[in-house]
């Protein structure tokens, strides 16, 4: 099955961490994504990069930043192929975001 893995953290949140802390962080997070598994990952821009789009009453509306305000912002994501959904639990939990404040969320992907 395919999951993606939504890594949720606050903004700035890799500012509190020490210099090793870091560079743990991101070794692991290089790790997860040469992990076989590991279909796609890619880190985001921060969320006020971002740009909102929603169609109303035919007109295209835009807005800068996030479209909610939100204490955590999604900052990467990671499509897996697992067997099972305990298995891409198992790699989330390994989501450096998971255990320093975030949150990691685990959905189905659906195929086509």
């Amino acid at each position: 099955m395919h999951y993606a893995l939504l890594i949720y953290t606050e903004p700035g949140h890799e500012e509190a961490l020490s210099d090793v802390e870091r560079e743990t962080a991101y070794a692991e997070y290089l790790a997860l994504a040469d992990d076989d598994r590991c279909l796609d990952a890619a880190q985001l821009q921060p969320a006020e990069m971002a740009t909102s789009v929603r169609v109303a009453g035919g007109r295209t509306l835009m807005t800068d930043g996030p479209f909610a305000d939100t204490k955590e912002v999604l900052g990467g994501i990671c499509l897996v192929e697992t067997a099972d959904l305990d298995e891409a639990i198992e790699l989330a939990a390994r989501v450096p975001a998971a255990r320093l404040g975030g949150v990691v969320e685990v959905r189905p992907v659906v195929r086509r």
